[in-house]
């Protein structure tokens, strides 16, 4: 089972259909996709790679995205994607981390990642000659694989701030694309706009996409453009696409988005972050309610955990409308969802827990990592680190974390991270790192610092950061105390911190 031939089958069906469009233009055909990824198979192979190697894919959103992800998968190689705005040192760790032996680029990152890649990790701008010349070895097969062979290390930090690689197999990506057709229905009769990172939820969703032959039409990272959006859904609308709520908040502003160009949108897919009840409102009435829909997943169970379509948002007459807008709504096909004490037994409905899952979407586990996926996986069951509640009809509802992760924009931020780093400058005897709320980001992160005699200027700490962080990460704001609050154990407790900081900025109005 090679997830590749999932796509190969689709392309045979209907080899003509466009498969990659850029803003505007179609590009490749899927006859043409799969020739050019067998092409790139075979050319990676006369590289040395053999079935199992890893690559590394540092690539912003670029036509040539799903060319490399599925010539990887035709030679059985499993692909590394990664967040393009990660500073070029956390791609060299994960680079290292899974021993990649190619790192296709795009031209944006490739100079800046040249001196933090392994020695023996070769780098390969798609856009170069080097590149091209891959394409000079004839074509290959799809390799035959395993169903629990891995396809694809999705890189995810965990409570130590080290990026993990969630493995995830042949069986878990085919599920995924299974369990989106058989909740989505005609969504997938239209095609999908990528305007987020192809290498988390929008390029997971284009799988789907692929397997039935869709268009996958590709904007720059990071292009939240008004020209760009009306050139795409002029073209070829009605688009579905991915945004966290961030995103959709933008899209809000008929500024950047022409309300006469709302009929071109077909769904509007979001998550990663939290959607606060009110900003969804507000969306409902600017897209309409037949427009949103909510998932919720993990890069160990990839966009699928649960999720609210729009049939189940329900009616504003309904008692239980705001609750029902406030949840991430209900188990998706072929995933079992629980909400568990610290016993390990579920949960009655109505009481907080820690959310489970289980089903075939599951990672295989963490890369070369035991007891992370030890801890993570326990009967077969993923133990996801979020905090929740589920009702009688088995909605579930988000509260909190019980890592002390930040989700700012979509992306996952880790303090300890952040604090590793502070601590490296000589006059920062202890901080701590927390999240604060944003209207925009849904939530930044705030560094409380115990200075080592006089306090650093917080320029100096933001260059600090900034040389070994991506900027997302650098904290929004640094408050300098004398201590941290602490438990008998020792232990900085976040909580007291975090109602310092809401108790002064509710001072401050």
């Amino acid at each position: 089972m090679n997830v590749a031939a999932l796509i190969e089958t689709a392309a045979r069906g209907d080899p003509d259909a466009t498969a990659i469009s850029w803003i505007d233009r179609p590009l490749w055909t899927y006859g043409e996709l799969m020739a050019r990824a067998g092409s790139l198979a075979a050319g990676l192979r006369a590289m040395g790679l053999k079935p199992g190697d890893r690559v590394t894919l540092a690539m912003s959103n670029s036509p040539s995205y799903y060319e490399v992800l599925l010539g990887a998968w035709t030679a059985g190689l499993v692909p590394a994607p990664q967040n393009c705005r990660l500073h070029p040192a956390e791609i060299g760790y994960a680079a290292g981390d899974c021993q990649s032996r190619v790192c296709f680029s795009t031209p944006d990152l490739t100079e800046r990642l040249r001196e933090h890649l392994p020695t023996d990790c070769v780098l390969i701008d798609v856009d170069s000659s080097g590149y091209a010349r891959l394409h000079g070895h004839g074509t290959i097969p799809i390799e035959p694989r395993e169903a629990t062979d891995p396809a694809l290390l999705f890189y995810t930090s965990g409570t130590t701030g080290k990026p993990k690689g969630a493995i995830q197999t042949n069986r878990t990506l085919v599920a995924m694309i299974v369990s989106f057709l058989a909740d989505s229905g005609a969504v997938v009769d239209d095609h999908i706009l990528h305007l987020a990172p192809m290498s988390h939820a929008s390029g997971f969703l284009g799988f789907c996409y692929l397997a039935r032959a869709r268009n996958n039409v590709i904007l720059p990272t990071g292009s939240m453009d008004g020209e760009m959006l009306a050139r795409a859904l002029g073209a070829f609308g009605p688009l579905s696409f991915f945004g966290v709520p961030t995103v959709v908040r933008r899209l809000m502003d008929p500024a950047l988005l022409d309300p006469k160009l709302i009929p071109g949108i077909h769904r509007i897919f979001f998550g990663g972050a939290p959607m606060y009840v009110e900003d969804l409102k507000r969306a409902l009435k600017v897209f309409g309610p037949e427009r949103l829909w909510h998932l919720y997943g993990q890069g160990e169970s990839p966009n699928t955990i649960t999720h609210l379509p729009p049939r189940l948002f329900g009616s504003p007459d309904d008692p239980d409308y705001e609750a029902r807008l406030a949840s991430v709504g209900v188990a998706r096909s072929g995933v079992l969802v629980r909400v568990v004490r610290e016993d390990g037994s579920e949960a009655p409905a109505g009481e907080i827990g820690e959310v489970a899952c289980q089903g075939d979407t599951l990672m295989g586990g963490y890369w070369r990592q035991p007891e992370a996926t030890a801890a993570a996986l326990k009967d077969g069951w993923l133990h996801t680190g979020d905090l929740g509640w589920m009702d009688a009809r088995g909605y579930l509802t988000l509260v909190d974390r019980s890592k002390d992760m930040i989700i700012s924009g979509g992306s996952n931020i880790y303090p300890r991270e952040i604090e590793e780093v502070l601590l490296t400058h000589p006059a920062v005897s202890e901080c701590a790192i927390i999240g604060l709320p944003d209207p925009e980001w849904g939530e930044v992160p705030f560094a409380f610092v115990v200075a080592r005699g006089p306090a650093p200027a917080t320029e100096d700490l933001d260059d600090l950061c900034l040389s070994q962080l991506a900027r997302y990460k650098r904290p929004k704001g640094y408050r300098f105390v004398a201590d941290l609050p602490k438990s008998a154990y020792g232990k900085i407790l976040k909580r007291e911190l975090r109602d310092l900081a809401a108790a002064e900025d509710e001072g401050g109005r």
